[in-house]
Order: C-alpha cells, then structure tokens, then sequence
C-alpha cells in the first residue's frame, strides 16, 4: 500500500465488517470466495469490494477470487490487530462494567487493565478480575502501564477535563461513549460513540418505510402493517 495514498473514512468503515466476514467463513471452512460471493453475504456491490481492497493492494487473483484466511490476516494487519493494546476504563457504572465484561476484547488483542471511578463505593472492587481504582491514582496508572486507549464512559460534564489529561499523560486513542464529541490534541485518535444515533437511525428507516398515519397507528398497536413498496419500472410505465 502506498504510505502517502489518503483512504476514505468510508472504505475504513469497512474494514472491520470485512474482518468479521472474514472470520465467518474462516470459521466455516471456506478457503476461498469471490468478490461476487462476497457481495451476497455483505449486501455490498461486487466492484465496491475490489476497489476497497485495491486501496491496500488488491488481493485477489482473477479467477480464483480471494484467498480467505490470507485476506483475513492481512485485513487484520491493516486494522493493526496483530498487536496488542493496554487500554483502560474510565467510568466504572452500567457501560463500563458491561465493556469490562465483554470476553471478545482480549480475543481481539484489547486488554483491559483498569477501571476508574470517583464512587467510593465502586473503588476496590474487581470486574472480572480488573480492578477500580480512584480516579486519583490514573495518572501514575497510565503513565507506568504503557495504556494505549482510554474508555470513557462518564457524564459529559466530566468528559472533556478527563480526556484533556488522558492526552497529556501520552494516551494515544479515546473511544468516547460520553454524550459529547471529544476533540484533544492531534496526537490523539478520538472515536466518538453515540448509541442512541443508531436507534435514531433505525427509527427514522421505520418511520420511512411506514408511512401513512394509518400504518403508524396500527404499528403503535401491535397489529400487522404492509410495508411501503417501491413501485416496479413496469408499473411505473403502466400508470
């Protein structure tokens, strides 16, 4: 890949589905598939994922299609998950705990070394064998266990003070799931996290393919509704 070429967001954005594709089919013993084949899994066009992996060096051989776990591996080199990343959590309540207890992290190469927390209640206990400290003690924590990444789930109120000292003390990325967009120094990687934009997101596909009142209303009770259909070119020449 050509250090100097710029990708788009939007092809980084997918990098990780193609990962988890990936590994599907690694799972089931596929040892290869075609770009074709892989566009009916993914719901992405067939010349998209060439063009997609074609920013990184292509991969693929014309009639043979792509190599699944040479793909897989080199996917996973480019998202840089042949490494491994210290990382903590700051914000010890229902988000945090909930990461903390998420397994997949480590399969992965995140290893969660710490929560912090300003509640003296939750100060002291372990999750899953990773302890919560006092938010006083973070600074030391991160600057003598080589951190990485740095969870947030505070309040916002907190967010921005947290995350301006989280950069200072040389922390490299911030996956932020506090309800404010973060921006520090440019040194630091910030991955804004807001929930509820995918239910809003979802809700507003809802809403479209429901269109008429009177399907919302029957939708609100519980009873069946016929979604909206997009009319075909032959009827559209027929009316």
């Amino acid at each position: 890949m050509d250090s100097d070429k710029k990708i788009s967001s939007a092809v980084i954005n997918r990098l990780p589905r193609y990962f988890r594709y990936l590994g599907d089919l690694l799972e089931s013993d596929i040892t290869r598939i075609s770009s074709k084949e892989l566009s009916a899994k993914m719901n992405i066009t067939a010349s998209q994922i060439r063009q997609d992996l074609n920013n990184f060096g292509g991969f693929g051989q014309q009639g043979y299609g792509y190599n699944v776990e040479y793909l897989y591996n080199e996917i996973k080199k480019i998202l840089g998950l042949d490494k491994f990343y210290n990382m903590i959590v700051v914000g010890g309540g229902n988000i945090g705990q909930a990461l903390v207890n998420y397994t997949n992290f480590e399969k992965r190469g995140f290893v969660i070394k710490a929560v912090f927390d300003v509640n003296p209640r939750l100060v002291g206990m372990t999750i899953r064998g990773v302890g919560v400290y006092d938010v006083d003690q973070m600074e030391d924590f991160v600057k003598n266990n080589n951190i990485d990444v740095a969870i947030l789930t505070l309040p916002r109120s907190q967010a921005v003070k947290v995350a301006k000292n989280l950069a200072k003390w040389g922390i490299k990325g911030i996956w932020n799931f506090s309800h404010v967009d973060l921006q520090v120094s440019e040194d630091v990687v910030v991955e804004n996290v807001h929930l509820t934009d995918s239910l809003m997101t979802l809700l507003y596909k809802i809403n479209e393919m429901y269109s008429e009142e009177s399907d919302l209303h029957q939708l609100h009770q519980g009873l069946p509704v016929r979604p909206v259909m997009q009319d075909t070119e032959e009827e559209q020449q027929n009316e």
